[in-house]
């Protein structure tokens, strides 16, 4: 063997290579530029106990950060008996529950999920589920245009970037047209003179609340009755944390709800485990993506779970099929419905709390050092906040504190200049909150 990890021996790499018709297994990554390439590994092979001792003393290198960076993925409490029961065998080898007589456990479970997010949401019929909040939202965009046939879809300035460009890329397929509505530089409120005028022959609009930005849209009631008037549905993206304190969607009106169930009792892990959350009214179901899990009684009265209305093209509906996402996250769904199950509603309303108070003394306290909370509007657990410095040497100076600071969003927003959006939640004691601003105050001096 060349390499004692990769067993390949030349011989096989020699036929699989003449079978793809190469010469060379770098002409498989010709389209890599050369100075982007990794010259490769010099590793001897090792003993387990010598590898257990190597990657030790490597992972020692690393020293803990205090994280203040949110905008997707955030840095919430996971509590350690989600990791435990999501670790039971029956779980953790659980993928698509096709042989319902084998899985009425993950059917349950996934079932369980559903049922918490519904009431979370406000929503009769709640999938389980989608990949992540970005592909939520582009399955959304094209369950309006099934349902309505118009081409539209209206969604506001300040969107999320990642989901902004997957939108674009689900739009692509059927030539919809996406449309930014801009906000209030003040306040951040959807213009609604904007919107009302671009509202003829969408298919939707998407509204985000809270907003990418931290801030709430204080106006849903009049979106709502603005985007119904003329047909369109409404869509509405949420952190469901903040459902432990606002209002639900399905309370002003939201046709479909989709968000991202990372806050759930899932950890950051460096980018993080996802968890599309998509709902809609029972009147649409017909048209919602994914997979629904449904309760029903068996051959002998017994109440049994299954998978009903599987409109996925790898089954029986095919080129019909209202979506091409033939997988989901039920191990995450499953570890959302264990942390849902485990607040219950004052839980939740508690960390919701946390999460809003945490940023407003935040906010007061960045201020009060001369950094200039961009938008004058109510927050849930993020703001933005302008820079006296480039963002990133402030994030740079912070880092040297042991602090992993805001996203810089000049990038993604120009008009907002250097900038960065902060992030706290329930797992921010005030002495983490107190060493944040307490490292500011020394690097912007």
């Amino acid at each position: 063997m060349t390499n004692p990890y990769v067993p390949n021996p030349p011989s096989v790499r020699a036929e699989m290579l003449k079978e793809l018709g190469l010469e060379d297994v770098e002409k498989l990554f010709s389209d890599i530029p050369p100075e982007c390439r990794f010259a490769g590994l010099s590793f001897p092979p090792k003993s387990e106990p010598e590898l257990l001792r190597f990657f030790g003393e490597v992972l020692s290198k690393n020293r803990p950060v205090l994280c203040f960076m949110g905008g997707g993925v955030w840095p919430h409490h996971s509590p350690p008996h989600i990791r435990h029961l999501t670790g039971l065998p029956g779980f953790r080898t659980s993928y698509t529950p096709y042989q319902p007589e084998l899985n009425q456990g993950v059917l349950q479970a996934l079932f369980e999920y559903q049922s918490l997010v519904a009431e979370l949401v406000g929503l009769e019929v709640v999938n389980a589920s989608m990949y992540d909040w970005a592909t939520a939202v582009g399955e959304a965009a094209l369950m309006c245009f099934r349902l309505t046939r118009a081409r539209k879809f209206l969604v506001p300035e300040f969107m999320g970037p990642e989901r902004y460009s997957t939108l674009l890329n689900y739009a692509r397929g059927p030539g919809m047209e996406v449309v930014r509505i801009a906000q209030h530089p003040r306040t951040g409120q959807l213009d609604l003179g904007a919107l009302e005028a671009e509202l003829e022959g969408a298919a939707g609009v998407y509204l985000e609340n809270p907003s990418f930005l931290g801030f709430l849209e204080t106006q849903v009631e009049e979106i709502s009755s603005l985007v119904h008037r003329t047909g369109a549905l409404l869509v509405v993206g949420v952190n469901p944390i903040s459902l432990g304190l606002l209002r639900p969607p399905g309370d002003y009106g939201a046709d479909l709800v989709v968000g991202e169930g990372q806050p759930l009792g899932l950890p950051m892990a460096f980018g993080g485990l996802s968890l599309g959350i998509f709902a809609c009214r029972k009147e649409l179901v017909r048209q919602m993506p994914g997979r629904l899990i449904g309760m029903t009684r068996d051959a002998e009265g017994r109440r049994a779970f299954c998978m009903v209305l599987q409109t996925r093209e790898q089954h029986i509906r095919r080129e019909r099929a209202t979506s091409n996402i033939c997988t989901n996250e039920t191990l995450c769904a499953i570890a959302a419905a264990i942390y849902l199950s485990t607040l219950g509603s004052r839980g939740l309303r508690r960390v919701a709390e946390l999460c809003a108070s945490n940023a407003r003394y935040l906010m007061r306290g960045m201020e009060s050092l001369g950094l200039k909370v961009l938008f004058d509007a109510p927050h849930f657990n993020e703001f933005a906040v302008s820079c006296p410095l480039p963002a990133g040497e402030l994030n740079r100076r912070l880092l040297e504190f042991g602090i992993v600071g805001g996203r810089p969003l000049k990038g993604d927003f120009p008009r907002l200049g250097e900038s960065l959006l902060f992030c706290t939640t329930e797992a921010h004691s005030k002495e983490d909150l107190d060493r944040l601003l307490g490292a500011l105050g020394e690097c912007v001096r």
